[in-house]
Formats: C-alpha cells, structure tokens, sequence
C-alpha cells in the first residue's frame, strides 16, 4: 500500500508540475502519413475494368531490418532506461537485430562522440537545448561530433524539467526566495555550508552529466563565490539529501523530472523549487555558458506554490527529451528514421516508470518488462508507427 500511495503521489504531483511550467509535453500520437493510394482505397479497378486485389497492390516488406544489426545505447541515468527498451524492442520488430542498450550505458560526452564515430547507431536519451555542448567537441578527423549526428523526433517534448530543490521548512523559517540571496547573506551561506568549509553547499550532479557543467556556470556567471556545487554519485546525494529534509536540515539539491526522485523530495510538501532570482542570473550563451545554452528566452517556470518564488527561475529551459542517431545509420535505415521521427513516449508514462524502478524493479528483466508493457498497452499507436516505418523502407 505504500509503494502504491507514492505511485499515485509522484505521479500526480509530477505530471501536474511539468504541466504548469511548460505544457503538458504529451501530444497525442502522431498518425502515422499515408504513404499510397493503395493505403487508402480496399480495391483498385484495372485496365481491363476488373477490381485487382489490395493484397497484390501492397507488397510490404514487414520486416525491413532484417539482416541489420543495431547498436543501441543509453545513458547512465536510470530514469531513461525505459525509452532505451522501448525503441530497441520496436526495432526489432521491423526485423533489426538490435543490441540490449544496457550493454552501451555512456555519460553524455562519450556517448556522443560514439555515436559520431559509428561505434554506436542510437540512442533515446538526449535532453536538448542543454546536450548541444557536447556537439561542439572535436573529433581525430577536425570534424565536430554534432557533424555526424541528427537529433529527431518529439518523443517528449518540452517535457524535463531541471533545477534545484531546498528543504521546504527552512525555507519558511528563513524567509528564503533565491539562490542570488543565499549567497549574499552570510548567515544563510553558514546555515547551508554542511561541510565546514566556509561555503554554502548545493548537491548538483556527477561529473560526467551536463547538469553539473550548467550548474557550474550559472555559479561562476554570476560571482556567487560562497556557493560551492558538490559533483559526486547521484543516488548518494540524493540519499544525503533527503536525509537531511526529512529532518528539518538545510539541503540544496538539482534535480529533474519525469523522474522518481520527485516522489520522495516532493515540491510543495517537504522541498519546494529554488528560484536563482530573477532572468538577470540564467544562462545567455555567454561564457561561461555554452553557446547551446540561452534559456533567458523560455522564461519563468509556472511552478504556483511549490517555487520560492512566483515568478520561478529554475536555471534550465524545459528540456525536449529526444532520440539521436548518426547520419550514416539513417540514410542506411529509413525505416528506422521513419520510427525515430514519429514515436512519442508520454511523460506520465516516464514518471510511472521511473517510480517503480525506485521502488524495486530495477532489473534488467524488470526494464525489459515494463517496456514491453507499454508497448502493449500502447499497441494501436505502435502499430501505426510501425507501418508508417514499413512503408518508407
């Protein structure tokens, strides 16, 4: 019964967070295109006025991928698992011999620059605009790794949430309303520094994510040098973190959703979002952000109560989660193209997952399951990508 409660609060509390800061980011899904004419009449007369069969007008190949093998991936965090499983199994059913993606797990900057090499043909783990840095890195060849690389589809569309999180009675008790205030007032920089080292500390991200590099530049850009971000094992911070909230303790931690993390720092019981302070203090593409990196523009999250402040400025634009793949694998595959620009995965979905992973299926078996589960219960929507993808091979 507890784990069940939690379900249902992370994903009511998370779906109807992401909704009021940038949209739902489900659509419904999409049709797939009709592609002949034959697709839309039953018959078709012929020159000698008989009907000729819609079989014999139709020569499919059902399995367009047969005879290929896939190199699929993921990245090291858990909580993209599930669209890994998920693509790789429709894959295979348009015939691909298609690798576990679990056997390929990469932190984002090596991930890429494998797909860009050809060592890796995909994968479904890309959080846009902030991934584009890792585009700009330079190959053997002097070519760049975004040039190898085509980034497609509206799997979820402005749909991750980032920022950061602060224990929610500290909040109350001290009047706090941002990031720029904690670092200005010598009092709050002592009330957050948990390490003794004269600096207010702020949980962020592992060092091989592109969290921890945001995180970072929004500290140096603005001259906040009484914040320091710890970079270390995620679920260990996590687990200091809501160690610390669950006894009154002030805590600073990045965070995102859809994930499960948000079904136990959940915003507006025990956490609330922390606003920077104002747009003044976000990334502009200006050094020391990267060039991918303006969010100035998506303005303020709509995140009501649950934020320090009412107008919310989380330091992160609402991510578009997405598939990329290399350019080479595409032309090869059109067929695989076709699935890649066309499946969506809906963030209600993401968050379901994501909190049953946390509260124990978390096996590989237990990934491969639930994939296969939302492919079932999402057949008639898969069934049309699937013949959309069938019909540009």
């Amino acid at each position: 019964m507890k784990n069940k409660f939690k379900l249902l609060f992370a994903l009511l509390a998370s779906f109807s967070l992401i909704a009021a800061a940038c949209g739902s980011g489900e659509e419904e899904p999409a049709a797939a295109p009709e592609t002949t004419e034959a697709m839309e009449d039953d018959s078709m007369e012929d020159d000698d006025g008989s009907m000729e069969d819609d079989d014999a007008m139709e020569d499919v190949n059902m399995t367009p991928g047969e005879g290929v093998s896939v190199t699929s991936a993921r990245a090291n965090w858990s909580t993209g698992y599930m669209q890994g499983a998920i693509f790789s199994a429709m894959l295979e059913e348009l015939g691909y011999e298609v690798t576990d993606p679990a056997q390929n797990e990469f932190p984002p900057g090596n991930g890429y620059v494998a797909m860009a090499t050809g060592e890796l043909d995909f994968w479904a783990n890309s959080w846009m605009p902030g991934h584009l840095s890792w585009f700009e890195a330079e190959l053997t060849d002097g070519s760049k790794v975004g040039d190898h690389l085509t980034v497609i589809g509206e799997m979820m569309p402005a749909s991750g949430l980032e920022g950061f999180v602060i224990t929610k009675s500290v909040v109350e008790e001290n009047n706090i309303v941002s990031l720029e205030q904690i670092n200005n007032d010598p009092d709050l920089v002592a009330l957050f520094d948990t390490d003794g080292n004269g600096l207010a500390n702020v949980n962020g991200c592992p060092e091989d994510w592109t969290c921890d590099d945001i995180a970072q530049a929004i500290i140096d850009r603005n001259g906040w040098t009484n914040l320091e971000q710890t970079k270390a094992g995620y679920d260990g911070m996590i687990a200091d973190t809501l160690a610390r909230v669950n006894d009154g303790l002030p805590a600073i931690q990045y965070t995102w959703s859809p994930s499960g993390y948000l079904a136990q720092l959940i915003p507006g019981d025990n956490v609330m979002w922390l606003s920077l302070g104002s747009g003044d203090f976000v990334c502009d593409a200006v050094d020391p952000c990267q060039e991918g990196w303006n969010f100035v523009a998506a303005g303020p999250a709509n995140l009501g109560d649950t934020c320090t402040e009412a107008e919310c400025w989380t330091g992160w634009e609402s991510a578009d989660i997405q598939v990329t793949a290399n350019n080479d694998f595409l032309a090869a595959n059109p067929s695989a193209e076709t699935l890649f620009s066309l499946a969506k995965i809906s963030v209600i979905d993401a968050v379901n997952y994501s909190v049953r992973y946390n509260n124990g299926e978390n096996t590989e078996d237990d990934v491969k399951a639930m994939a296969a589960e939302w492919i079932a219960s999402n057949r008639d929507s898969v069934d049309e990508w699937l013949d959309a993808a069938r019909h540009s091979g």
